[in-house]
């Protein structure tokens, strides 16, 4: 067997790293692979943690759960596993936690060593109801755990800055009501508990928000929604009345089933990007109340391996059809109104309108964008307002998110200057009425 000094390790990373854990949750397991290159049998006379369980991290060494291991033989040409886990101790601060330690091979006289570092966050837990009126700081992130729910009759603020993160299968339930408070320079962040880069992008991994039927008076400004099911639910079947909501300045963007999903219920909105959802940006169904005014609803969703998108951005119905009981619920759509807005992705038709003629109908895209085919049959003229069809608004990468305008854009300046007034500057705090005309959208392009 080999025992000479230069019977040394090979290692496939020397710095293994886990970015920015919840204090007392264990993390992904991440794996070393020790690699003997020599043609006889190397035995490693020790694998041992520096720190042992000081610093929070733990070792398997090939099968075997110890932070200390001996003897352990690697046949020639041939490796072994480690796997690695972290966890770290809740403190009670605020700012963010570093723990340091190392991996030490020994055989005979040579000594190699895997550095190991994680990055940590303490947090405030959710794991129950809301029962009494409520502010969630930004002094240290929230994970939700299982589903939170805001009684009916209770309030939740959320201040500027504050990050809420869900655990897979999670939500944020509201019959009361909810306040989120964000600004332009501190944003209100909802999103997964997974933080490793490869999931940034990930859809599917929390329920998203219900703002449950007989939830009134609730306020979105300045957030950032991402990776859930359907980001924001806005009213319920099974709940009686209606959900309000005024949504503003807020991006909505990576979902499995829905940007928005309203149920006979009320929304005002404005400086909205809904984009990138593997079914529908926004559905707006069983009738209702909704007026968005320079929003861009944009869907480029572009994962291969869910198959190609076949539904569309934006879909209007005065019903809803329960594939469970078949039970078809016929809604009154007061209003649903589109002023300044641009609503687009990579098909050819990316609005479907449907209607029960035993409910109301109203609906009206004025001074608007819609990729609609040349085919599209305007049902009722009058509903469509001096809008721009079928043309490539020209985004600046659209398949990246960024949906702000090129230089060329034919939305540029096109724009009603009396909606512009109502909402004068954009998502980004530009001016929309500074220049030859405010554009569609929610974001203005200002030549320089």
């Amino acid at each position: 067997m080999g025992t000479s000094s230069e019977s040394a390790l090979h290692f496939s990373s020397t710095f293994i790293t886990f970015d920015t854990l919840f204090t007392s949750i264990g993390s992904p397991t991440k794996n070393l692979r020790v690699t003997n290159q020599t043609n006889e049998t190397v035995v490693i006379s020790s694998v041992i943690l520096a720190g042992g369980n000081q610093n929070g991290f733990r070792l398997n060494v090939n099968g075997e759960a110890s932070n200390e291991t001996y003897n352990v033989q690697i046949p020639p040409q041939d490796s072994i596993f480690i796997f690695i886990e972290a966890t770290l101790g809740k403190t009670g601060k605020s700012g963010p936690l570093i723990a340091e330690d190392s991996i030490i091979f020994r055989v005979n006289s040579v000594e190699q060593k895997v550095r190991l570092m994680a990055w940590g966050q303490d947090f405030v837990m959710i794991n129950s109801n809301i029962s009494k009126n409520s502010v969630w700081t930004n002094d240290r992130p929230y994970l939700v755990y299982n589903e939170a729910t805001v009684d009916s009759g209770r309030t939740l603020t959320i201040e500027a800055g504050t990050s809420v993160y869900f655990h897979k299968n999670a939500g944020l339930m509201v019959k009361g009501t909810l306040i989120v408070d964000g600004t332009f320079e501190e944003p209100v962040e909802f999103k997964g508990d997974r933080l490793e880069p490869a999931y940034s992008e990930v859809p599917d991994q929390w329920n998203g928000i219900i703002l449950c039927s007989g939830s009134h008076n609730d306020i979105i400004n300045f957030a950032k929604i991402k990776n859930a099911n359907t980001g924001l639910q806005v009213g319920t079947i099974e709940h009686s009345g209606f959900a309000s909501l005024e949504l503003s300045n807020t991006l909505i963007e990576n979902m499995s089933w829905s940007g928005i999903w309203a149920m006979k219920s009320k929304i005002i909105a404005y400086n909205c990007v809904i984009s990138n959802v593997r079914y529908y940006c926004t559905a707006l169904l069983l009738g209702g109340d909704y007026q968005f005014y320079h929003s861009t609803f944009a869907n480029y969703y572009n994962d291969l391996s869910s198959g190609v998108r076949t539904t569309e951005t934006l879909v209007i119905s005065n019903y809803l059809v329960d594939t469970n009981s078949g039970i078809r619920y016929v809604g009154d759509l007061s209003q649903a109104f589109f002023g300044n807005c641009i609503i687009t992705g990579n098909r050819i038709n990316e609005l479907l309108l449907s209607m029960d003629t035993k409910g109301e109908t109203n609906y009206l895209f004025d001074r608007s964008l819609i990729q609609i085919a040349d085919t599209f049959k305007l049902t009722n003229p009058g509903s469509f307002t001096e809008i721009i069809r079928n043309v490539n608004p020209r985004f600046i990468s659209p398949y990246t998110g960024n949906f702000e305008l090129d230089t060329l854009s034919i939305a540029k300046d096109y724009g009603r200057m009396d909606y512009a007034k109502i909402y004068p500057v954009d998502v980004k705090n530009v001016s929309r009425i500074s220049d030859a005309g405010p554009d569609l959208g929610a974001f203005e392009r200002i030549e320089k």
